[in-house]
Order: C-alpha cells, then structure tokens, then sequence
C-alpha cells in the first residue's frame, strides 16, 4: 500500500521542486506561501460547513483572514508556541514590509505578517500537524465562527 503523502510533499514530488534550507527564506517570503495556505484552510473549513454562494463565503472568509483577525489569532496563541515557532513569528513581525493593509493598523499588520509566516514555515517544513493545531486552538481562541458554529 502506498504511504500518502503531504500536499507539500505532491507538489515537491509532481514539479521536482528539490530540497531548501528554509533557515535561508525571508519572512516575507514565509509569509507569502502562509497567507496562502491559511486562506485554503479557512476556505477549506467554510465549504464544508456550508455549500451557499461565492460572494457569502468571500464575505465570511475575509472576515477570518483579515489582518486584524489574524493580529488576534497571534496574540491568542503566542504562549501556546515553541521557542523556535516564537522566533519565525517575531521575524516576520518585524520584517520591513513595503506594503500594509488598507483596512489596518500597521500593528496588526505586522502581527498578521507574523502569524503568515509562521504558517508558512510550518508547511513548508511538512509540520502539518502542528499548523492545523495552531490554527485551530488561534480560532477557537479568538471566538472567530464558521457558519454552523
């Protein structure tokens, strides 16, 4: 039986993607692969709780992955991270972005860049597990609903 594997690992194995060191990726650049994959977790979660239109989900979900709710769900968890997840979150936190939110205060979105990057350098270090746990208690944490909750 074959083992399954990772949707990183897939996307490694379909496109010969090769090994990184991911100690040499910046945080903006961990962000940018985490905004992603939070985005089709919480996308992932509303469809499955709830089959309605695009535009109800679009509005639910920017709801969640907004940079103010993203600035709460880091906050909520920061006790709950190792000292190594702590490090990549505060890297991002204080990368020199270029960019901010419109709807933000550029705390939150720091701290959402944090919490971005710290997603991102758990998926691409294949720490699933840990991500999803992250994820979870930083929603329940926060209050943040789906629909049907």
């Amino acid at each position: 039986m074959e083992e399954s594997l990772s949707l990183l690992n897939k996307i490694k194995k379909e496109f010969a993607t090769g090994e990184v060191d991911i100690n040499t990726y910046s945080p903006l650049t961990l962000a940018f692969i985490g905004d992603c994959v939070y985005d089709l977790v919480i996308r992932t979660v509303l469809v499955a709780h709830a089959n309605r239109q695009p535009q109800s989900l679009h509005k639910k979900k920017s709801q969640i992955v907004k940079a103010s709710s993203q600035a709460a769900c880091a906050e909520a968890v920061l006790e709950y991270l190792s000292q190594d997840e702590a490090d990549i979150y505060r890297r991002g936190r204080n990368a020199k972005s270029y960019t901010s939110a419109k709807n933000s205060s550029i705390s939150d979105y720091r701290k959402a860049t944090g919490f971005e990057a710290l997603i991102g350098y758990l998926y691409l270090t294949d720490k699933e597990d840990r991500m999803m746990e992250i994820i979870k208690r930083s929603i329940e944490l926060t209050g943040l609903e789906f629909y049907g909750q």
